[in-house]
């Protein structure tokens, strides 16, 4: 298990009951083993981070960026926070919520590449 700050789960616990559109969309495409077989887990605390989705077996940390994250401080936040999570050994896909409402199949087939290494 990695590790995490366990006062992030009652924040994450709030999160998964109130989650975007899009990733209530995502969340209906990467849930029930659906993607190769793995399981991914949706508001997963992760270090002092809460990430969006989370497939342990594939190493695959997938973040949707709403209005928010083209601020540059929160771009940088961002980034801090992808190295940070990289040095975990994790590949981390970033999609904005609009290519997720226009371009859902694109963003589809990049996490099923994504994880077809890890097809069991």
């Amino acid at each position: 298990m990695k590790p995490y700050n366990k006062s992030l789960k009652q924040n994450a616990r709030a999160l998964r009951s109130n989650m975007t559109d899009a990733e209530l969309l995502l969340w209906q495409r990467v849930r029930r083993k659906q993607i190769h077989g793995l399981q991914f887990y949706r508001q997963k605390p992760l270090l002092t981070y809460i990430v969006d989705f989370y497939c342990p077996k594939a190493k695959l940390v997938i973040e949707l960026d709403g209005g928010q994250h083209y601020e540059p401080q929160q771009q940088e936040q961002d980034q801090e926070r992808d190295k940070q999570l990289e040095k975990l050994g994790l590949k981390i896909l970033r999609f904005t919520n609009k290519e997720v409402f226009e371009q859902f199949d694109s963003v589809m087939e990049v996490i099923w590449e994504a994880c077809s290494p890890f097809n069991p």
